[in-house]
């Protein structure tokens, strides 16, 4: 999504990075590297490669039986492997044939994820239908999405529609597919109807939620669930709305560098959302989408202290994938070093937002 006559150039992937993977991947002279117990297999962007598949991490999947291998896709998927595990994030559809017929043929195979259940999350109109249908207002929080309006073409009718749909401003503006790059992750927030008509469809407006400039990433990974505060957009005020125009571009939010986990903050906003709600919320989104490895993208109300937002839902939560493999092959105990080992390779802060495996832990954060 971009503003009318808006002109960005596409950044540049940098060839270093796959000389720094390769030396991570190979042998060390001299060194005795246990058999792998576990063989991935990964399709992933360039770019994806280089914010997960970091060479420190690399050698310390390594030294616990993990090895990752890079898919040729090239080449015929069946000439490769034997995997275990395919991880895959490529969006195109005649990869995505290539994977369910491979898969067909090696059941076997743990396939993360099934591409016929990542689509859903491609497009942002149906991905917030499944959080619509549920019913958890009983069970320690009321979890809602936004009231939202879909615009496929015509930026003029934009305002119109708006009206129509009685939604309130300002509102966020977000592209309508996700395509995996930082196209798909722009975010613009409009302060007045008649400026909507700058936006190029397609998109999906969303009205704004006061939550005190708070997001909570909740990562879901298989049967785990990890909650991380990141900052968020400030509230928006009446003065505010009086006196802005126009439709802004906003800056990225909720990534890791915007950690806000060792903020000082008002305890009604930081409270994390309950743990029962969250595993609830989990098993139901896990059951509906038919996803291993996604996160939610989270706001609690301000002014309230159990209605909770969806706003988002995205596939393949970075880093966290060697949370979900270790659990399933090296046993929590090990799991749980491994996420200390993670937290100092990758500066992440992880709050544990279900303890009862660790519970001699349960007041430390990992």
């Amino acid at each position: 999504m971009r503003l009318h006559a808006e002109v960005r150039d596409d950044m540049e992937e940098s060839e270093e990075w796959a000389v720094m993977s390769s030396a991570a991947l190979s042998p060390i002279i001299g060194a005795a590297a246990p058999a792998p117990r576990l063989v991935v297999g990964y399709a992933l962007t360039k770019k994806k490669v280089k914010s997960f598949l970091q060479p420190k991490l690399l050698l310390l999947a390594r030294k616990n039986g993990i090895s990752f291998v890079s898919i040729d896709e090239s080449l015929p998927l069946s000439e490769q492997g034997p995997f275990d595990v395919i991880l895959h994030k490529i969006t195109r559809k005649e990869w995505q044939q290539v994977l369910e017929d491979y898969h067909e043929e090696h059941p076997e195979v743990t396939v993360l994820d099934p591409p016929n259940a990542i689509k859903h999350l491609n497009n942002r109109q149906s991905m917030l239908e499944e959080v619509a249908d549920l019913n958890l207002s009983n069970f320690y929080g009321e979890v809602c999405t936004p009231r939202q309006l879909v615009v496929s073409e015509d930026p003029s009718s934009i305002p119109t529609a708006v009206a129509m749909a009685g939604l309130t401003l300002p509102l966020v503006a977000k592209p309508l597919v996700v395509d995996g790059t930082s196209k798909g992750h722009e975010l613009y927030l409009a302060y007045d109807v008649a400026s909507l008509s700058m936006l190029d469809p397609p998109l999906v407006l969303q009205e704004f939620i006061n939550h005190g400039g708070i997001l909570f990433k909740v990562y879901i990974i298989g049967e785990t669930i990890q909650v991380v505060r990141r900052f968020s957009l400030p509230d928006v005020n009446t003065y505010d709305l009086l006196n802005n125009v126009g439709v802004y571009r906003l800056p990225r939010v909720s990534c890791a560098a915007a950690s806000a986990d060792d903020a000082d903050l008002d305890p009604l906003i930081a409270e994390l959302p309950p743990r029962p709600l969250l595993e609830k919320l989990g098993r139901e989104l896990r059951g509906r989408l038919g996803l291993r490895l996604f996160n939610i993208d989270m706001i609690r109300e301000l002014g309230t202290k159990d209605r909770y937002y969806i706003i988002d839902i995205n596939y393949f939560p970075g880093a966290w994938l060697f949370c979900y493999l270790v659990i399933h092959t090296l046993g929590l105990s090990s799991s749980f070093l491994f996420s200390l080992s993670m937290q100092n390779l990758l500066g992440q802060t992880l709050v544990p937002a279900k303890c009862e495996e660790y519970p001699s832990y349960k007041s430390l954060a990992f």
